[in-house]
């Protein structure tokens, strides 16, 4: 699906996001440079395309034709942190609307929300990001997230907190 498609689409687009949770035993697992927040860490990248271009978010992307949900969220993982990672519950679905200055749909997403843990990899942006961190969730407000991304985060560390954490295997790009 190319940007164009998405823009004033004829039907909502199906997309995934992720919240990869760190902590310091997956932090020995992954290649990163910067010490991993204590006891948690919250993965972020920063969007190079519309919507949210150049703001900080959730990694994640829209649902190929023939795929998925799984695999999807371990692709979009993959492609724009460089994180393998294990899927885990869902923590949300909900609706991504952006309208134009006209109060047309520039933007409709149906967005599925996932609780996930990176297994292996090297964190760095891919070709769609021009950022990637590691934040502290209790240190957000520099990363200047959406409302709905940091309820997202907030549930996604409740359910890790309340031993909701129970991950599928690693996801490759497998259908």
């Amino acid at each position: 699906m190319t940007t164009s498609d998405r823009v004033y689409p004829a039907r909502p687009i199906v997309g995934v996001g992720a919240v990869v949770v760190v902590s310091a035993e997956d932090a020995a697992r992954i290649a990163y440079p910067d010490p991993v927040p204590q006891p948690l860490g919250v993965v972020l990248i920063k969007r190079r395309f519309e919507p949210l271009a150049g703001e900080w978010s959730l990694p994640g992307g829209a649902v190929e034709v023939g795929e998925t949900l799984d695999a999807c969220v371990a692709r979009e993982i993959a492609e724009e942190t460089g994180l393998m990672i294990a899927v885990g519950p869902v923590i949300e679905v909900f609706d991504r609307i952006v309208l134009d200055p006209d109060r047309r749909v520039k933007y409709h997403f149906v967005l599925v929300d996932y609780l996930c843990r990176p297994m292996a990899g090297r964190l760095q942006h891919g070709s769609d990001t021009s950022a990637v961190t590691i934040a502290d969730p209790a240190r957000l407000e520099p990363f200047a997230l959406t409302a709905k991304a940091l309820a997202v985060i907030a549930r996604a560390l409740e359910m890790t907190r309340g031993g909701e954490r129970q991950y599928n295997h690693p996801v490759g790009n497998q259908q």
